[in-house]
């Protein structure tokens, strides 16, 4: 698949997002703060039902330029490359390459990159305590032995 480019199937749809270095790229448009680079939303592009997630960069010395809030949904916040700060409710988090954080709806929070790279690192946004199933407790061992082409 080509940066961009969506193939889809009965059941599942692919989307390229572009190596994360090149998440900066990305590009979108938030009322209040106008355009904001490094960030895109994949909810619509690959049609999630339950969740959103985006594929964030942060250049090096920059922050989020507000706190926010969520009314219903806990946010994840994976990072995979950097080093930078959280503040959530006025406590003060270090991020780097591997942090997770759970925030929840209340929390409120900001940002920032305090490294000499970009940060990067993935969003997941979903409404709180509606996961019904998880872990192998969802999954479905199917009787058919597995086969590639060659």
């Amino acid at each position: 698949m080509q940066n961009g480019n969506l193939k889809q199937g009965t059941h599942y749809a692919a989307y390229d997002s572009g190596a994360p270095l090149e998440w900066m790229d990305h590009t979108l448009e938030i009322q209040g703060l106008g355009e904001i680079r490094g960030k895109q939303f994949l909810k619509d592009i690959l049609q999630f039902t339950g969740c959103e997630i985006s594929v964030n960069s942060l250049p090096s010395g920059a922050s989020m330029p507000v706190y926010h809030q969520h009314q219903e949904n806990e946010e994840i916040y994976i990072f995979i490359q950097g080093q930078g700060q959280m503040q959530i409710d006025e406590e003060i988090i270090d991020v780097k390459e591997g942090s997770v954080i759970r925030i929840a709806p209340n929390g409120v929070r900001t940002w920032r990159n305090n490294g000499n790279q970009p940060l990067l690192y993935i969003i997941v946004q979903m409404r709180e305590n509606s996961l019904r199933q998880y872990s192998i407790g969802d999954g479905i061992v199917l009787d058919k032995a597995v086969t590639w082409p060659n």
